[in-house]
């Protein structure tokens, strides 16, 4: 290549000299200086120049991806809740509460228009009818005065036939057998109603499905509620853990650069530098671990909120929970008794089951039927004769039935012993209604037992914080006064966080636990909590 841009940039004088130059060497010299212009090399370039284009249009294309994907994350704003705002999003979105609702407004209707059951059945109906085969009428005898010729032909009212006179008393008028068409028109209308004591009590267990209905809706809201707000309380306390390990995770990272530091300067041995490393190796599960059981817990609190899974939240802090309020345990067992949901729940439905076992015992009484009904058939032919009233044949009649069933009356009847598995269902219900009401009361006493039992934990770590912050200014005097190294203050303020953190644990723990009693009592949330502000 020295050569062939020697010979180029000294062209001239290549050519100057060519004239003393033998032949061959001048030859040589310019198919050197052609080949670096040969089409091949010419080639080369317009080559590399259509890969920086594609690389050029491949560059373009990614930022373009990029700058989507960046607006698309851009569109996943977190969505920022404080307690009240999530519980709202969740009582209008829910799809459970939702179809709670519907179910709801499906007992309502029932309820509304149970009264449709006096409403009578009418039945209308019209049948056009050819017999199998052609009928025809018997001659009918009729006696006519006055007499005439015997077997003289004649017409009666329309109808032809055949005057006898036997004797001199009165004559006989014989009528020609006639054919009766084969085609028929009928139709009918009918109505009835049917009314008993049963109907009346069938209104009653109605209006108390619905009422049932209500509660069990009112219950579904309270459990929504209590659900999302211990959700959120969690989340909460898992972010609260996962910077704490994060923090952890990055002591342990200091501590590594500290023992490897001190290994190379010779006042440690390999062992040390060994133990720093597989501690921060162990922490990455653990890290792993609690990460995924936050996007787990935020999938489901999106799911409570009726929200896509990977909704991303930004949760507004929770104040006002290290104060602790005295519970008396009689007064939460007696309000417990009467207004918790599960219990008013199970004792409309020890209602419903005495309404349907009083509509199983009316049933066994007389019952009343009204029944009306009227039958019109078109004598002549349907296809040849005029449909005039003349031709047609009415029926109808209007009828009063009082009845009663006999067969139900025996004690051994279906009826008789679907009343008696009545009676078994409401004492099972009623058992049932007792040992619900024996739980509440171990339940609530066991709420009561364990909330006490952190708030003694509560302030034992308190008391933990108070000696972690102290430890902490002692060992911020001691490294400014140059006794103890960065390192010492670091993991002094991490054992502070800890502290804090264990004590902010405890304080949800105990918000929780309100929240689980103030549903078992029935009150409204917040209502305990309030006190705690006051």
């Amino acid at each position: 290549m020295n050569l062939f841009n020697n010979c180029d940039k000294n062209r001239n004088v290549c050519q100057k000299r060519s004239t003393g130059v033998p032949s061959e060497v001048k030859s040589t010299v310019l198919a050197r200086h052609s080949y670096l212009q040969h089409p091949s090399l010419l080639s080369i370039q317009h080559t590399s120049l259509r890969h920086r284009k594609l690389i050029t249009l491949i560059v373009i294309h990614a930022l373009m991806c990029g700058v989507l994907f960046a607006q698309e994350a851009a569109a996943k704003t977190a969505v920022r809740l404080t307690p009240d705002e999530a519980v709202d999003r969740a009582l209008k979105n829910n799809l459970s509460l939702e179809s709670a609702r519907v179910s709801t407004g499906t007992k309502k209707r029932a309820s509304e228009y149970s009264w449709n059951q006096f409403i009578p059945s009418v039945t209308m109906s019209g049948s056009l009818i050819m017999d199998n085969k052609k009928s025809v009428q018997s001659p009918v005898t009729v006696p006519i005065i006055p007499p005439s010729i015997m077997g003289t032909p004649t017409t009666q009212n329309g109808i032809s036939g055949n005057f006898y006179n036997p004797s001199d008393l009165a004559g006989f008028f014989v009528t020609d057998p006639i054919d009766i068409p084969r085609w028929h028109i009928a139709g009918s209308i009918q109505a009835s109603l049917t009314l008993s004591m049963a109907m009346f009590e069938n209104m009653n267990r109605l209006k108390l499905d619905y009422q049932g209905g209500l509660l069990g809706y009112e219950k579904a809201k309270l459990q929504l509620e209590r659900d999302v707000r211990k959700a959120y309380n969690n989340m909460i306390l898992l972010q609260e853990n996962i910077n704490l390990l994060n923090e952890s995770f990055q002591a342990a990272g200091r501590r590594v650069e500290m023992a490897r530091a001190n290994y190379r300067a010779g006042l440690a041995p390999e062992l040390t530098l060994l133990q720093a490393q597989v501690a921060v190796e162990n922490m990455k599960p653990t890290i792993d671990q609690v990460e995924n059981g936050y996007r787990l817990a935020m999938a489901q609190f999106a799911m409570f909120l009726g929200m896509d899974y990977d909704t991303p939240f930004e949760l507004a802090p929770i104040e006002n929970t290290a104060s602790f309020i005295p519970l008396d345990v009689q007064e939460m067992v007696r309000k417990a008794a009467s207004d918790r949901p599960d219990i008013q729940e199970l004792r409309y439905s020890i209602l419903m089951l005495q309404s349907a076992r009083k509509a199983q015992v009316y049933s066994l009484l007389p019952f009343l039927n009204l029944s009306w009904g009227s039958t019109s058939a078109f004598t002549g032919d349907p296809w040849k004769d005029s449909w005039s009233d003349k031709d047609w044949m009415k029926t109808g009649s209007f009828t009063f039935t009082l009845g009663v069933r006999l067969h139900s009356l025996i004690p051994y009847s279906p009826d008789y012993q679907g009343i008696k598995s009545l009676d078994d269902s409401i004492s099972a219900a009623n058992i049932g209604l007792a040992q619900l009401v024996q739980g509440t009361e171990i339940e609530i006493y066991n709420t009561i037992l364990s909330l006490e039992k952190t708030r003694i934990t509560a302030e034992a770590q308190a008391q933990t914080v108070n000696l972690a912050e102290r430890a902490y200014r002692l060992m911020e005097d001691a490294y400014r006064a140059g006794l103890q190294d960065l390192l010492q203050v670091q993991n002094s303020e991490l054992e502070l966080k800890q502290a804090r953190v264990s004590v902010l644990e405890q304080n949800f723990n105990y918000l929780n636990g309100l929240i689980d009693l103030e549903y078992a009592i029935g009150v409204p949330f917040g209502t305990l909590t309030s006190k705690e502000s006051e």
